[in-house]
């Protein structure tokens, strides 16, 4: 992580002193009640706890002390609803304790539990001059890999804090020092194109989208690369560190959260931290665009026609639709290689959170196992997806007639599935995905504090071993 990052969670020492939490569902209650003391029972009933869903009643002990705590698991209908419920518990037992699951009868599965409860304990405090509050802590329960599960939470982490990270702080450059702290930990190599060198090296569509912004901010085409055997996974990440508009320039209620626009980079060095950190044999490359899509005399304008590093020509009908042009560039270059998977992620449309909300992650896959897979792995690792089609009627919609392409269709139609069929121009004949995430949690929820939040790393990480053969 880099030095102003948070700390990635981590569980409770097993053979340390953990206090216990009682997992209770409503139609449990009356006989939790009565096979515990009485005096205990008569407390539960009195603090009137139901076992509601995320309700909490402290459990008194000898001499004034805490002998545990009752945690409410809700009803079946709760239970289905929920998303990381015990992770609530983190922020709201006292600060610094250390907990182990009891009763948890009624846990559908012990590894979501305690992976939501590590991601409740972050939170992101780089401006915060307070100091923060020690969240409680938890015991890796039984039935879960605690150590696999704090590399996930140290992925999500990452992925986390590259978000929340604000313009000012995180351009390009900082987004490329990010990158470079994480290879270094690893072992990983890192080359980067900035600046002018992008047009002798055939990125032009990454150079014309970040060639407005200051010289401190120049475009870049960032990678890594890591492992000289096994199949080929290859990784691009949406980098628009900041996105005014360009010249279509924004209103300023849909700036204010643009610091997100490199999400997708931020969401594919989550995961290429848990890919690393996991040990796959893989030979893994990860390509970032990293721009600030900025207004001055440089800016690329609407009615331009560029040409894309596979010589498509693309017609800019609208320089807010910059991140495709981006991720284009990238695509193209990845898919020189033949990779074995290619995943690209991106904040990339409104058209997407409309549809689908800031939970559900659309993906786009040609490759009927693959999607199956990674469609699976979404609902077991509570990393919720759902499949969107490259639908080759609409294709016509991206063919302006002037040039090869149109980056903004008219219409306002299908506009996430228009973006997704742009994208697929490039990728190549190999197996592609690509996901239109949020990469923002609008209000708090457990496991899910407010703010930059990773979307479809963890479903890929249990999907990928399959799709690659490992």
């Amino acid at each position: 992580m880099p030095p102003d990052f948070a700390a990635p969670p981590v569980f409770a020492d097993p053979d340390a002193p953990a206090l216990p939490l009682h997992l209770l569902a409503p139609e449990g209650l009356d006989a939790w009640c009565a096979a515990r003391p009485d005096a205990e029972a008569r407390w539960v009933r009195a603090a009137g706890f139901t076992a509601a869903a995320g309700s909490l009643c402290l459990l008194p002990g000898e001499g004034g002390g805490l002998a545990g705590a009752a945690f409410g698991l809700g009803d079946a209908g709760a239970r289905a609803r929920a998303r990381f419920a015990v992770g609530a518990a983190a922020s709201a037992l006292p600060a610094g304790t250390a907990w182990r699951l009891e009763d948890a009868a009624g846990l559908a599965d012990p590894a979501e539990a305690a992976l939501g409860w590590l991601l409740e304990s972050y939170r992101f405090r780089r401006y915060r001059a307070d100091e923060a509050r020690a969240p409680a802590r938890l015991v890796a329960p039984a039935g879960a890999d605690g150590a696999a599960l704090e590399r996930i939470a140290a992925g999500e982490v990452l992925t986390r804090e590259l978000i929340n990270t604000p313009a000012a702080d995180m351009g390009p450059a900082t987004l490329e020092a990010a990158v470079r702290a994480l290879a270094a930990g690893f072992g990983a190599e890192v080359a980067v194109t900035a600046g002018e060198a992008l047009l002798a090296a055939n990125l032009p569509l990454v150079h014309a989208v970040g060639r407005a912004a200051a010289p401190d901010r120049a475009p870049r085409l960032i990678e890594l690369r890591h492992g000289s055997e096994g199949p080929r996974l290859t990784l691009v990440g949406k980098g628009v560190c900041f996105d005014t508009g360009g010249l279509n320039l924004k209103p300023a209620a849909s700036m204010a959260l643009m610091k997100k626009d490199m999400g997708g980079a931020a969401t594919v060095l989550g995961l290429a931290r848990m890919i690393l950190s996991e040990g796959w044999k893989v030979r893994l490359r990860v390509l970032i665009p990293a721009v600030e899509n900025a207004v001055a005399g440089a800016a690329f304008r609407p009615g331009d026609i560029l040409t894309a590093r596979n010589g498509l020509t693309v017609e800019i009908n609208n320089t807010d639709a910059e991140g495709r042009l981006v991720l284009a560039d990238a695509l193209a270059l990845a898919a020189e290689e033949g990779p074995d998977v290619l995943v690209s992620m991106a904040t990339l449309t409104g058209a997407a959170r409309v549809a689908l909300g800031p939970d559900l992650a659309p993906f786009y896959c040609d490759d009927e196992g693959l999607a199956a897979g990674l469609a699976a792995a979404g609902a077991a690792v509570a990393d919720p997806l759902w499949r969107m089609p490259f639908w080759a009627p609409y294709e016509a919609m991206i063919e302006p007639g002037i040039a090869d392409l149109d980056n903004a269709p008219s219409g306002g139609m299908a506009g996430s599935i228009t973006a997704a069929l742009f994208l697929r121009r490039f990728a190549g004949a190999g197996r592609f995905v690509h996901f239109d995430i949020y990469g923002w949690q609008p209000g708090a929820a457990p496991g899910r504090p407010r703010g930059g939040v990773g979307q479809g790393a963890r479903a890929l990480l249990a999907a990928l071993p399959g799709a690659l053969g490992l």
